[in-house]
Formats: C-alpha cells, structure tokens, sequence
C-alpha cells in the first residue's frame, strides 16, 4: 500500500500533536512541515522531520504531497486551504474554516468541485464515550430529549498578563470564547443529540478589559519574572466568559457556559443531556466514565470498554476496558477515518450528520450568538 504523503502548517500547540497521532496510522507519512518564522528549522528537527518551509507556496508545490493540514492562527486558514484546494490537495484543517461565512461556502463548494476531503477538527466527537451517547440515543435508549446543559471551562486567560494571538481579533475572529471552546461544546450538543439549535440568547463578560501583552518573544522570557517595562497594555474587545441559552428544533431548552478565566479548570468540556427515560452526564477530564441516570433504577457508570459498547463506539476504540484513551487519541480516530475517505472515496456514515463537519454551522451558530449578545436578545439561527 502505497503511503499517503502530508505535509502540517504550523508547528506552535496543536500542530506536533497532529503529527504524533499521524504517525500512529498506518501507511500515512508526514514528509514535510511549514511554519511562518525562522524557528521552523528548529521545531522541525525536533519533530524529526527533514523537509520543512518558510513559504506556504513552496510548501504545497514541493514534496508531492496528497493532503495539508493547516494549523495556524485562525485568519491563515481560508487562504492556505483554498490554495491547497485549487492545488488538488486534501485538507484538514483546524477550527475555524474561516471567520467568515462566505469564504466558508467558498471552500465548501471547492471541495466538492475538486472531489477533496475538506474535513474541520472537531475531535472532542472522537472521545469513544461521545460515540456511545450518540448511538444510545439513535436506538431509543434515552427516549425524547428534553433539556441539554454544558459547559467548557479552562483558565489558560486567567491573569491579566496571560497573552495570545487568540485575544486579536484581526488574527481570530470576532468572537473568543464562543467561537474557541464554544464551538466544540455546541457541536457535541447537536452531534449527540440529533436537535439543531434553532436561536440563541446570548451575555457575555469580559473579566479583563486590559490586559498587558509580553513585548519580547514567548521563547525568549518562557520561565522567568517580566518586568513592568515588559508589558503594553492593550485593550481587549472579546469574551473571557459568555452564557448562551439555547432553543431546539424540537421545542425545547439548553443552556450552556463557557470560560477562559475559570481557575483551575484547565481544559474541562462537560454536558448533561435529560431525556424521558434517562439522562446522561460526561466530561472531558474523565474521559473515560459515562453517568447514566434513572428515576426508578440504580444509576450507573459506564467504564470505556469496546465489549460494552455498541458497534458504532467500539470502531473507535483502540485499547481494552481499563487501558484509558485520551486527548492525543481524538485525533488520530478522526484522522484514521479522514483518511480511510481519503483512499476509498467512501465518506464514512458519521459525516452525514448536519452539524459541524462542513466548518459552516460553527460560523452560523457564533454569527447569532454574536449578534444575540450585542442586541440582548433572541436570534434565530438560519
């Protein structure tokens, strides 16, 4: 079998971790790496890749790549997909798609016109318990869903002086919060559930209307005392915090909270779905437990054990119950079925779901939740 050649732009948190869980896939390789500083020679030998560029155009036309996955801070990713699309190349790329709709459409229908995978990174889907709470309710095993309630709490922003690009909204978009984390969380809601949100109402808070931005390189200071000098102050214009009430399609309520200022909460995703015959309960920093509530019953707890699930969580189970899979495991399940599409031409049949893989639902849904917060009041979603 012939291996299939990719080639990560942008080497800062998420894109080593694309790498390592590619190279747990067989007949994949990663033959080169691009990044948009001088540090991509270094970053690249550490990575133990020989092949690596400055230039994104070089990058795509060199290597004889099939696939790119894009990395990098949030305005790069219309423009390298599109012209990793209109080079014949396969894409993943990192949430967002865009941070506009239209350029989103755009991508879209250039990957159907050039029969490319075009597949967003929404790998918190990929948990094997996400998988089973979506099957439990397609069989009927939860019964009519009635009330939905999240969250995704992390303190990464906490201090005044926690900086990153993500805090500029010219480099990520007009919302923070809602659209970084947020996104994840509403689409596990409507990937789990089989409701789409219909409107939002949505108040957010920015805890720190100043923050003081580093003014020498995150690599040069990393590990030592900032001096005052040290800093600017820059104002900040997107949520630390944001609570959004949610209205579905089948005309009921949720509600979920999302921050960036929540100590000692470092990346918690949680949700509770309440049905007519049972409620289910899950976070991400326990991956691996399923509460299962019941009026008239004992309440249970479901261990992440592929002989107890069904077959539709089980494909995505690599290790035997009491061997725990993580973080880096979400990846490398969504990629394996990315590139399973990639060689057969056969999308798998969780992409059909009309939620979040296309990359446009997250624009809709942040669009609204934006446009909610600034008038104090419901808005539907198109």
């Amino acid at each position: 079998m012939e291996k299939i050649r990719i080639g990560v732009a942008g080497l800062g948190f998420i894109g080593p971790i694309h790498i390592e869980a590619l190279r747990r896939i067989p007949g994949l390789e990663v033959v080169s790496v691009h990044h948009h500083n001088d540090a991509v020679k270094t970053k690249a030998e550490q990575l133990g890749i020989e092949r690596y560029y400055q230039d994104y155009e070089t990058f795509l036309s060199s290597d004889r790549l099939d696939c790119v996955h894009i990395c990098t801070p949030n305005f790069l990713h219309y423009e390298m997909a599109r012209k990793a699309l209109a080079q014949g190349l396969h894409v993943v790329c990192e949430k967002p798609l865009a941070t506009k709709i239209s350029e989103a459409e755009e991508l879209v229908a250039l990957a159907k016109s050039t029969h490319r995978v075009n597949a967003v990174q929404f790998n918190v889907r990929y948990y094997p318990l996400i998988r089973q709470m979506k099957t439990m309710r397609e069989k009927g095993e939860l019964g009519a869903i009635h009330t939905v309630l999240g969250s995704y709490l992390q303190d990464w922003l906490f201090y005044e002086t926690d900086y990153n690009w993500r805090l500029e909204p010219d480099k990520s978009g007009e919302s923070r919060a809602v659209a970084d984390i947020g996104s994840h969380l509403m689409d596990l809601l409507e990937y789990i559930t089989g409701l789409k949100i219909t409107a939002v109402m949505a108040d957010f808070d920015t805890v720190h209307k100043t923050r003081k931005k580093p003014l020498v390189p995150i690599e040069t200071y990393s590990g030592k005392l900032l001096k005052p000098e040290d800093y600017a102050d820059v104002p900040i214009a997107t949520e630390d915090t944001a609570h959004v009430l949610l209205r579905f399609n089948n005309g009921h309520k949720g509600s979920i909270t999302v921050s960036q200022v929540a100590a000692g909460r470092k990346n918690r995703v949680a949700l509770e779905i309440s049905a007519s015959q049972s409620s289910l309960a899950w976070e991400s920093e326990k991956p691996n437990e399923l509460w299962i509530g019941k009026r008239d019953e004992t309440n249970g707890l479901l261990l992440r054990d592929p002989s107890l699930f069904h077959v539709e969580a089980s494909k995505i189970t690599a290790f035997p119950g009491g061997h725990n899979e993580g973080f880096a495991d979400t990846s490398k399940q969504l990629f394996s079925e990315v590139y399973n599409a990639i060689r057969t031409g056969i999308p798998p049949p969780e992409w059909k779901f009309p939620s979040f893989g296309d990359g446009l639902r997250e624009l809709v849904l942040a669009e609204a939740i934006i446009a909610s917060n600034k008038e104090q009041a419901w808005v539907t979603v198109p």
